[in-house]
């Protein structure tokens, strides 16, 4: 009998199969796990020359580094010391970064590259903070240094991303007009060290900025110097400066236009003491005027009942002299919406503080109003032995004085036409519920504050769980500064040293070498709890030498 081969592919084999192929199909596919986020910034793997290099006379660096890198922002953020006339030009090559000097060297002299924040990994933008090249054209390399701390002075704690810059003391006048050469960036706990420093004579400064560009050059921007020059013979630490906001020395508007709803609106860059204004053109529009300034005096808000006009110009006054005059135009028969909207002195839950009264707000200065149309409820009963006061000087704030009843329920009630604003218009019906708030959401805080000059003053602040100030005190001797029917919550507590006792915090100056007033922060925070007396020992230590 012949026999015949068996296929490869026999029935039972290709069944095995198949099988195979629908359990490995069927298996659920996931994407590879990728490890921990990557934190760590290019790496200088090689120099050359060398870093350190002595007796320097080559015309390219090239530096090599692990990854591939991007160099940002080249003109702000690198620096070469000394200055060239003709800078160097740095550029990308893989993951290397090749200078070409465009310029000769200076004899005997130590230079300083800093690529401050410039170098940043491609894929999640790590920095390399602070990375130099150091080379000296002679035999000797400069190797001084500087170093200490950056604290923001209001709340006494570290400043990151400030940077910190040396002046030679011949060259001072640079500082707010040019980039400094020498400079470092404070790290996370606001040390900084500037080295390979030649001894002399310089001046210190640290600054903060939004936008950074290493030049003094905003009202908003965080400034700190040391008084005195550092004469530089040997390192240099333990150097403390205290970030602040400096005053403008030239009063200024900041902003200035016309609102949606016809108010002229101002933002000063510093604030007017004992504030007024006039209205210079059209003069026959100044009786009719309604001004209102904000609690800090840095915001005013211009109401013209009288709109029919395409210019206008406004000079505002501290202490009845004029500051500066501001001209606005519009069209003449400019449409804006002025519609009646109210606020409340009440809390986001329409709660109001006990044995307090109900303030209301509107958008506009109130002419007139029908008392006959507000209504007052208590727990749906109308009430009518209640009192309202309108504010004669902004003619916008209305008060509201009753024995409000704890538990009960209100509702105040602005029928339509019950207010009449400037430009005649009057408010749609409104409706308010409001309840009194519970005494236990309230209690007393007593500090009992100890000084130590009792022939200086003190301002004691009270600052909220925001360190927004909720109250402010001037005191000259120790004994109790007493806070009535406060919010249960958290609170700090603030010192100003008032070294001119005016009874507020005096910012420094330096173009004229004045240092601020000096701060001192409670290092606890203050608990105040529902039905406890809470007392507070403060002992205010001796004013720290800054100048």
């Amino acid at each position: 009998m012949r026999l015949h081969k068996r296929s490869a592919f026999s029935p039972e084999k290709l069944l095995v199969f198949i099988t195979t192929l629908i359990l490995f199909g069927c298996a659920s596919m996931q994407k590879p796990q990728g490890g921990p986020k990557d934190r760590t910034p290019p790496k200088l793997l090689k120099a050359t020359p060398p870093n350190m290099t002595r007796n320097f006379s080559a015309k390219q660096i090239k530096l090599d580094f692990d990854e591939y890198f991007k160099l940002a922002n080249q003109s702000q953020e690198i620096s070469v010391s000394p200055t060239m006339e003709k800078p160097p030009i740095f550029k990308v090559v893989k993951k290397s970064v090749v200078i070409d000097f465009k310029d000769s060297l200076q004899k005997n002299t130590t230079y300083v590259i800093n690529f401050g924040k410039s170098i940043a990994d491609l894929n999640e933008g790590n920095v390399l903070n602070n990375f130099t090249y150091v080379f000296s054209t002679g035999p000797h390399i400069d190797s001084l240094s500087v170093s200490g701390n950056v604290q923001n002075l209001m709340t006494q704690e570290k400043e990151k991303d400030v940077t910190v810059m040396l002046f030679p003391l011949n060259k001072d006048t640079l500082w707010g007009k040019k980039k400094p050469t020498i400079f470092a960036v404070t790290d996370s706990s606001g040390n900084f060290s500037l080295n390979n420093l030649h001894d002399g004579d310089y001046r210190i400064y640290a600054l903060k900025e939004k936008t950074p560009n290493r030049i003094y050059d905003r009202d908003d921007e965080l400034v700190a110097f040391q008084t005195a020059p550092i004469h530089l013979k040997r390192d240099t630490s333990n150097i403390h400066l205290n970030l602040f906001k400096q005053e403008p020395e030239k009063f200024r508007a900041a902003e200035q236009r016309f609102d949606a709803d016809g108010k002229m609106f101002f933002v000063f860059n510093k604030p007017i003491e004992k504030p007024s204004a006039k209205i210079l053109y059209p003069p026959a529009l100044d009786a009719q005027k309604i001004v209102d300034f904000n609690k800090t005096r840095d915001t005013a808000f211009v109401y013209m009942k009288n709109m029919d006009f395409d210019s206008i110009r406004v000079s505002f006054l501290q202490n009845n002299v004029p500051l500066d005059t501001i001209a606005l135009r519009k069209s003449r028969k400019e449409a804006f919406n002025q519609v009646i909207s109210l606020q409340y002195n009440t809390t986001f839950d329409n709660k109001i503080k006990p044995s307090n009264t109900l303030v209301v707000t509107a958008s506009a200065p109130i002419q007139s109003i029908d008392n006959s149309l507000i209504t007052l409820n208590e727990d749906s009963t109308n009430v009518s032995n209640f009192t309202i006061t309108k504010d004669t000087a902004t003619m916008r704030r209305l008060t509201f004085n009753y024995k409000w009843k704890a538990n009960a329920r209100y509702q105040l009630i602005f029928n339509e036409g019950a207010l009449t604003s400037i430009y005649g218009q009057q408010n749609k019906k409104f409706l308010k519920p409001f309840q009194l708030d519970k005494p236990d959401n309230y209690g007393p805080l007593t500090l009992k504050v100890t000084v130590p000059d009792t022939t200086k003053g003190y301002v004691i602040e009270l600052l909220d769980n925001q360190k927004a100030v909720v109250h402010r005190d001037a005191i000259t001797r120790s004994g109790n500064v007493v806070y009535k029917n406060y919010p249960v919550g958290k609170y700090y507590v603030r010192v100003i040293y008032d070294d001119n006792k005016n009874g507020k915090w005096d910012s420094g100056n330096v173009k004229k070498r004045i240092q601020p007033e000096n701060i001192w922060v409670y290092p606890k925070q203050i608990t105040l709890r529902s039905n406890w007396e809470a007392e507070e020992p403060i002992d205010i230590p001796k004013e720290p030498s800054t100048r």
